[in-house]
């Protein structure tokens, strides 16, 4: 029995804040099954920072990721990447 052929239709990048809103939405399904397989969320989160940083030096160098890097300690201080809780 043979398959019928699949076709894809080419598309129009998505403008980059969609890509990146479709990016972390993939990767928070990714997260969420992790987690419910029992992976840590340590272990997920250095193995993120390490897979992200690997790309970003593929794709720019390790000179601009390491200029890069040295901003994301004051970034945090800042509270750029915590996640307020609602208060009810």
């Amino acid at each position: 029995m043979s398959r019928p052929a699949s076709f894809s239709i080419a598309r129009e990048p998505l403008p980059d804040h969609e890509q990146k809103q479709t990016a972390l939405c993939y990767l928070n399904e990714a997260w969420a099954e992790a987690r419910h397989e029992g992976v840590d969320g340590d272990c997920l989160a250095q193995a993120s920072l390490f897979t992200a940083l690997a790309e970003l030096v593929s794709t720019y160098g390790e000179d601009a990721v390491a200029k890069f890097v040295e901003g994301l300690s004051v970034r945090v201080r800042n509270g750029e990447f915590s996640l307020s809780l609602a208060k009810q």
